[in-house]
C-alpha cells in the first residue's frame, strides 16, 4: 500500500481564523475552565470568559503600543500561563506570533527577530533579555521590548484601557483561513533555521478536525485535563494550546520539568505529550529505582509481564489464566504506583517527534495509559498521523488525521497533502519549491504503510548511510535500542563509506549515579572515568548487542566510543526537542570518527581516552 487518507469530518471555512477558536469557546461554554493558573501548591481555574477577557485586554495594549495588523511580535519565553495568553492576544490584535526558543543563543535570536521582521518581543527572564541584549543593535527593527518577569504584562493593559472594544472585534475578524498566523523557524539540525508559514487555517482545519479524531481526550468525561511541560514554542504543544482552548481541555504549565512529578500530582492531568525520551527516563528511573531498593527483579519481571500482557490484548488472542494472575499482582505491586507518580488520573499520552519503540508502547499500555504515537513536522503544523484511542497499533505512528493523505513514493519517502501542510517557507522561494511537487510536501523521512493506512517511520532520506561494500543502513533501527538503556544519554550511529559500522555513544549524566551504585561502584565516579570503566563499557555493549539483533551483520555496529561529554542544546549538538544535530556531531567529532576505522579491529567498544 503506497497511499492513505481520511476524508476531512469537519467542513473548510474559508473566513475562519485561529482567535474564532477561543470566541466560540467563550460564547459557548463561558464557565468551562480552559486553563489553571499556578499558585502556590495548588491551580487556580481560568474560565473561557475570564481567558478572554485577559486577551481582549493585553490585545487592546498591543494596539496602543502601536501593534499594526500583520506585524510580527517575537516572544521567547518558556512554558506558562503567559506564553499562550499572548499567543491569543496577539492574534486579537491582528498580529503575528513568532517564537524563539527560550535556549536559543544570541545569534539565534538576531536571526529568528530580524528574519521575520519582528517590530517587536516578549521576554521572560532577565538571561532571556541579557541574550536579546546582546545583538539588540542588530535589530533596529524592534520598537517595543517586553518583560514579563518584571510585569510590563500589567503595564500593557493598563496603557490600553481606553481602546475601545469595537477595535479588537475588527482586528481579530482582519485575517482569513489562507492568512498567516505564525513563522515557526525549524531547529535548524541541518543549517540555519527556515521560518515555516503557517496558516490560520492550519491551526482551525487541523483543530477541528483532530478534535473529532482524538474526541475521547477532548470529552473525557471526568473532566479533560493537559499539563503541558514541553517548550510551547515547539509546534507540537502550541497545536495542543491551540486544539484544547477549541474542544474546551483545561490546561496546565510546568515549565521546569525538575518540577514535573509534583505539579503531576496536584495538577492530575487525563492525557499527556511528550517526546519518547520523557517516556524513556520515566521507565528507567522506576527500574534504576527498584534496582537500588532490592527490588530490580520484581521490576524487570512486572515489565515483562506488562509486554507481554499488552500483546496479547492487542492481537486479540484469548489471555492465559497465568498471565492474567500475574498482571494481577504487578499492577497491585508496580503498576499502580507508576501511575499514582503520574498524577494518578492519566488515560492517554500523545508521543511524537520521534519513535517511542515497542517495548515503551506497551509497557505503558498495560499501566493503563495508552500512548498514541504520532508523526508529523513543524511543516505540518505537528500531526500528519496518529493512533487513535480506538484505532491504533503499537509501533507505528497510525493513521492519517481527517483531512490528510500520505503518499508513500517509490524510494520510500513520506509525502504528505492536507489541512495541516503548512504555505511556504518564510522569504524562501528556492527551498519551498524543493519541498514540494505538486501539492504535496517533501517530508524527507522514509516510512511503509500498512494495508490499514498505519504509518511505520523507517529512517530519514538524509541520513541513511551507506557502507563502502554499498549496505544501506537506517540509523534510526539501531540507534533507538541503545538510547533505551539508562546508561545512554545519547548515540549516534556512524559508517558512510566506511568498512563497517560504528556509533558514539554518550553517557545519561542523571542516571549515571544511580545505575553505578546500583552495581557496586563509586556514585560519584566523574563522567570522564566512567566513560572508561569495564563496568560501563560491559554494559554499553549489552545495550549494542541488542541493537544488533535487529539487523544483519553488515548492517551491526562493530565498534563504539564513549565520549565524557553530554550532548545538549546548550553545546549545539540537540535541537530543542532532544533531536541530535547529526551534521554537527559528525563534523565536531571527526577525529573521533576516523579513529574507529584506524587500526584497531572491528569486534568491540571502546572509550575515547
Amino acid at each position: 500500500m503506497n497511499h492513505a487518507e481520511t476524508p476531512a469530518a469537519v467542513p473548510a471555512d474559508p473566513n475562519a481564523n485561529a482567535a474564532d477558536l477561543l470566541v466560540a469557546r467563550a460564547a459557548e461554554t463561558p464557565d468551562q475552565v480552559i486553563f489553571a493558573k499556578p499558585v502556590g501548591d495548588g491551580w487556580l481555574d481560568v474560565t473561557a470568559a475570564q481567558f478572554e477577557a485577559e486577551v481582549v485586554a493585553l490585545a487592546k495594549g498591543l494596539v496602543a503600543a502601536g501593534v499594526g495588523p500583520g506585524d510580527k511580535l517575537g516572544i521567547m519565553c518558556r512554558t506558562r500561563y503567559e506564553w499562550s495568553l499572548i499567543d491569543f492576544a496577539t492574534w486579537y490584535a491582528g498580529a503575528v506570533l513568532v517564537p524563539v526558543y527560550d535556549t536559543s543563543s544570541p545569534m539565534q535570536v538576531q536571526w529568528n527577530l530580524s528574519d521575520s521582521g519582528a517590530s517587536a518581543v516578549f521576554l521572560e527572564t532577565p538571561d532571556h533579555f541579557a541574550r536579546f541584549d546582546e545583538v539588540a543593535a542588530d535589530l533596529p527593527a524592534i520598537r517595543n521590548v517586553w518583560q514579563i518577569e518584571l510585569g510590563d504584562l500589567d503595564k500593557i493593559v493598563a496603557a490600553g484601557a481606553d481602546v475601545p472594544d469595537e477595535e479588537i472585534v475588527r482586528r481579530r475578524g482582519l485575517a482569513n483561513a489562507a492568512d498567516l498566523a505564525t513563522i515557526i523557524y525549524t531547529s535548524g539540525s541541518m543549517g540555519r533555521p527556515k521560518g515555516c508559514v503557517l496558516t490560520h487555517a492550519n491551526f482551525v482545519e487541523l483543530s477541528r478536525n483532530s478534535a473529532v479524531a482524538l474526541h475521547e481526550l477532548v470529552e473525557d468525561p471526568r473532566g479533560a485535563s493537559t499539563l503541558l511541560f514541553i517548550p510551547l514554542a515547539h509546534v507540537f504543544a502550541r497545536f495542543i494550546s491551540v486544539l484544547s482552548v477549541h474542544g474546551g481541555v483545561r490546561v496546565g504549565h510546568q515549565p521546569d520539568t525538575r518540577n514535573l512529578l509534583p505539579s503531576l500530582g496536584t495538577f492530575r492531568p487525563s492525557f499527556l505529550l511528550a517526546v519518547p525520551r520523557v517516556f524513556e527516563k520515566v521507565y528507567n528511573s522506576a527500574e534504576q529505582n527498584a534496582e537500588g531498593s532490592g527490588r530490580g527483579n520484581i521490576f524487570r519481571k512486572a515489565a515483562g509481564v506488562a509486554i507481554d500482557y499488552s500483546k496479547a490484548q492487542e492481537s486479540g488472542d484469548k489471555i492465559p489464566v497465568g498471565l492474567k494472575l500475574q498482571y494481577a499482582l504487578y499492577n497491585r505491586l508496580v503498576y499502580s504506583k507508576l501511575r499514582a507518580a503520574m498524577g494518578g488520573n492519566v488515560r492517554y499520552a500523545v508521543s511524537g517527534s520521534a519513535p517511542l519503540g515497542a517495548r515503551l508502547g506497551h509497557f505503558f499500555h498495560s499501566m493503563g495509559i495508552k500512548v498514541l504515537e504520532g508523526y508529523g513536522l513543524t511543516e505540518t503544523t505537528a500531526p500528519a498521523t496518529v493512533n487513535l484511542p480506538q484505532h491504533s497499533k503499537i509501533g507505528t505512528v497510525g493513521v492519517p488525521l481527517p483531512g490528510v493523505e500520505i503518499r508513500i513514493e517509490d524510494d520510500g519517502e513520506i509525502l504528505v497533502k492536507g489541512v495541516d501542510v503548512f504555505k511556504e517557507y518564510w522569504k524562501n522561494p528556492e527551498q519551498t519549491a524543493e519541498s514540494f511537487e505538486g501539492d504535496w510536501f517533501k517530508t524527507g523521512d522514509l516510512g511503509t504503510l500498512d494495508d490499514e493506512g498505519f504509518l511505520t517511520i523507517t529512517g530519514r532520506k538524509k541520513e541513511i548511510i551507506v557502507t563502502a561494500g554499498g549496505k544501506n543502513v537506517a540509523p534510526a533501527v539501531l540507534e533507538d535500542p541503545i538510547r533505551a538503556n539508562p546508561l545512554v544519554g545519547q548515540v549516534v550511529v556512524v559508517g558512510d563509506q566506511k568498512p563497517f559500522i560504528g556509533c558514539l555513544i554518550t553517557l545519561d549524566t542523571e542516571m549515571l549515579p544511580t545505575w553505578l551504585a546500583n552495581n557496586g561502584q563509586d556514585a560519584s565516579m566523574p563522567i570522564e572515568v566512567a566513560a572508561k570503566h569495564p563496568a560501563v563499557l560491559a554494559e554499553l555493549q549489552k545495550a549494542v548487542d541488542t541493537a544488533n539483533a535487529h539487523v544483519s551483520r553488515a548492517e551491526s555496529i562493530r565498534k563504539f566510543i564513549v565520549l565524557p561529554i553530554e550532548f545538549t542544546e546548550a553545546s549545539g549538538h540537540l535541537t530543542p526537542k532532544l533531536s541530535i544535530k547529526r551534521n554537527v556531531i559528525l563534523k565536531d567529532f571527526a577525529a573521533e570518527v576516523e579513529s574507529l576505522y584506524s587500526n584497531a579491529p572491528a569486534t568491540e567498544g571502546f572509550s575515547l581516552r
